[in-house]
């Protein structure tokens, strides 16, 4: 079993060096870590291996945030990611998961087929959520209340492009687009108002250092709707909620697969974005981007996850030092997967990537 030394030196969170870092104010003192989390099995994984010490019982309904604050500590990150409690009815399907941390029950999908609405009939009858209940803060008033103060919290919000392609399914969106977009513009409009409320709400928490927006854009070799429809229906609320969070004094930061080469320079010139998230090598190689867009917006992971699935740790351990030689002089890289810490890629693999970030 790999030792994994730099897991052993004692962590202490520094959220300002991690922001001052995101706003490339120069070479950090240190690797900055950033994942959007890990899958549920692997900080399971983790606690259990590690024997890491939670209080609450897992039946409590804030277990899932203090396990989320005491892993993400031990495993070197500064910050805890908050989902504002606001829930979607769409459509999903159900497979088999294979992993070796494999999920009770399956793996959870939208179904790219169909959505819950096909028609204005549809639409009018949706049980659309209201942002402005209790509810939705919930978990920023206990996370405000019990994270350790020397980490951060960070605000997920914006699954613009997502929600619209899962509210119709993404192959009735297609369609839509063509011979309903006035349909479309109705769900994406009823998106941009219930996000403005949602970000003033969670912007009004001290704590809440950064937005971070995780919305898919695209796939390998474009992006998942015309770039002009890109603009018209999902950019244009980026923009919006980008210009509240910087109002604010926050940062904000975009988690987006696919290959957006075709919106890039809108979402750094119009939208703003502070920094990008999502990196697959046969789309681009973190390690180039950074001398193309990555002098313009910092730039989160990159450790491409296929990568950490198939190869050893001295290859990930390689690969890891070679990134931070590219992209940590002058700021503006934090190291982190590709994507996320899925329960396929194997642990130790994750770990040995961790491990040499905190060496390097």
């Amino acid at each position: 079993m790999p030792k994994f030394e730099g897991l052993k030196k004692p962590h202490q969170p520094n959220y300002p060096g991690l922001i001052d870092n995101i706003l490339r104010k120069g070479t950090p003192d240190r690797v900055y870590h950033m994942e959007l989390f890990h899958d549920g099995e692997v900080s399971d994984a983790i606690v259990e291996r590690f024997g890491l010490k939670l209080k609450l019982p897992k039946n409590d309904p804030h277990y899932g945030y203090e396990k989320m604050a005491v892993v993400n500590r031990f495993v070197g990150w500064d910050y805890v990611c908050v989902w504002p409690s606001i829930g979607f009815q769409f459509h999903n399907a159900t497979t088999t998961d294979d992993a070796d941390l494999k999920r009770e029950g399956g793996r959870t999908f939208r179904d790219e087929h169909t959505g819950p609405i096909a028609s204005w009939e549809d639409f009018e009858k949706f049980p659309w959520p209201d942002p402005r209940t209790a509810a939705v803060v919930e978990p920023f008033e206990w996370c405000s209340k019990n994270v350790p103060e020397d980490m951060a919290l960070i605000a997920f919000s914006g699954h613009v492009c997502e929600e619209v392609s899962w509210l119709f399914g993404y192959e009735t969106l297609c369609y839509l687009l063509f011979d309903q977009p006035d349909l479309v513009q109705a769900v994406a409009d009823k998106l941009r108002n219930m996000y403005e409320v949602l970000i003033d709400r969670v912007l009004q928490f001290p704590r809440v250092k950064m937005v971070w927006s995780t919305d898919d854009m695209g796939f390998k070799t474009g992006t998942l709707i015309a770039p002009d429809d890109m603009r018209k229906y999902v950019l244009s609320t980026h923009k919006i909620l980008a210009a509240k969070s910087h109002a604010a004094g926050r940062p904000y930061l975009l988690h987006a697969c696919g290959k957006l080469t075709d919106i890039i320079d809108d979402l750094i010139d119009d939208v703003k974005i502070d920094a990008k998230h999502s990196y697959e090598d046969t789309i681009e190689d973190v390690r180039q981007v950074k001398h193309t867009y990555g002098k313009r917006i910092a730039m989160i992971g990159g450790l491409d996850v296929d990568f950490l699935c198939r190869s050893d740790e001295a290859a990930i351990r390689k690969r890891v030092r070679e990134t931070l030689d590219v992209c940590l002089p002058g700021g503006g890289y934090c190291l982190g997967t590709g994507n996320s810490v899925a329960n396929y890629i194997p642990l130790d693999h994750y770990l040995a990537m961790v491990d040499e970030g905190r060496l390097y």
